[in-house]
């Protein structure tokens, strides 16, 4: 007979390989969830595009643009977070309930305002709530951390926490929208246009915005950059601020998101430079091209608007910004940096 000796090391060793390769996989796994949720609802977004072309679905320009965030945006973005380290069971059980989720989001966009669909906006409400509180906790374990000197908070960490918050706040304004309230006296289509505000120039671009500045401090300091990106997360909520309290106020916010966005696009470009992957880098190169010409367009609609000039009007600038934004800057940016982070 013959005997087998086994070191106690070796034990060990396999052992402890156990659990990591049981992390990969979930890691793997979690990464194939998000892929398969923004595919299919790319897939769904265009059925319903064709709907409204020919008119079956009665949804405009807008009502589309915001559907493309829950749909494709917000598992890519909620992916894009979980490769930089942030989730928790909250945004776990979001990741896990966000087609259902957006399919209530298309249900409330196809129902006439009022309160059936104001129940389903619901629905998405609560993936944003579950979203935001992820974050909101983040930053409290990060204001916590603020006392050991050892294990100070990024900007990174408390831009990704402002990220999540954002869409709590375009959620709300989605219910709103679809129950057909006006808050503060504001009248439609400015809700469900505050609601996109948030979903996109909130969330996704303060979540590329987090990326490329992480991809950044990894290859050396970047002051300016931190600043750039203190503007990009902080003026989405003075611009909306800025539709109750004054008109200068919305328009010079306005302008100064606008510039914060076009300078992360210049760094973005120098960052997309770097990349090591060459899809990433591609994808990265047209995101900044689109914000840069977004963001011109923004600023002066900004500039029309508070003089009541008709050179720039809101559909308009739904087929132009909200083109260039959604599909040709949160869609290219989201994705250059999962690849990128996907390859390290």
């Amino acid at each position: 007979m013959k005997a087998i000796l086994e070191r106690p090391g070796e034990k060990r060793i396999h052992r402890a390989s156990w659990p990591l390769s049981r992390l990969r996989t979930a890691r793997n796994d979690k990464g194939l969830w998000a892929s398969v949720c923004a595919t299919a609802g790319a897939a769904v977004w265009a059925g319903v595009a064709v709907l409204a072309r020919v008119g079956i679905a009665r949804v405009g320009a807008i009502e589309l643009m915001f559907l493309f965030a829950p749909l494709v945006i917000v598992p890519l973005g909620l992916e894009l977070g979980r490769t930089m380290g942030v989730g928790g069971r909250m945004q776990e059980l979001a990741r896990w309930l966000q087609p259902v989720g957006a399919a209530l989001a298309i249900v409330a966009m196809l129902l006439p305002p009022g309160r059936r669909a104001g129940l389903a906006a619901l629905g998405w409400l609560l993936i944003c709530g579950l979203v935001a509180g992820a974050g909101v906790l983040d930053l409290i374990r990060a204001s916590w951390q603020e006392a050991d000197r050892s294990v100070r908070p990024t900007m990174v960490r408390v831009t990704l926490g402002i990220a999540r918050i954002d869409l709590a706040v375009g959620g709300a304004w989605l219910v709103a929208s679809r129950l057909g309230m006006r808050p503060m006296g504001i009248q439609e289509p400015i809700g469900l246009l505050t609601a996109v505000h948030f979903h996109y120039a909130g969330f996704a671009t303060a979540m590329i915005a987090a990326a490329t500045l992480n991809f950044a401090e990894r290859r050396g300091a970047q002051p300016w950059l931190r600043r750039v990106v203190l503007i990009v997360i902080g003026m989405p909520f003075v611009v909306a601020a800025g539709f109750v309290i004054s008109p200068a106020l919305k328009m010079v916010a306005a302008l100064l998101f606008s510039v914060g966005v076009a300078v992360l696009a210049i760094f973005l470009r120098g960052c997309g430079k770097r990349a090591k992957n060459p899809t990433a880098r591609v994808l990265l190169q047209v995101a900044a091209g689109a914000v840069f010409a977004g963001m011109v367009l923004a600023g002066t609609y900004a500039v029309a608007d508070f003089v009541n000039s008709d050179a720039l009007t809101i559909p308009q600038m739904a087929r132009t910004h909200g083109i260039l934004n959604a599909i040709g800057f949160c869609l290219p940016g989201l994705l250059g940096w999962l690849v990128e982070n996907a390859s390290q």
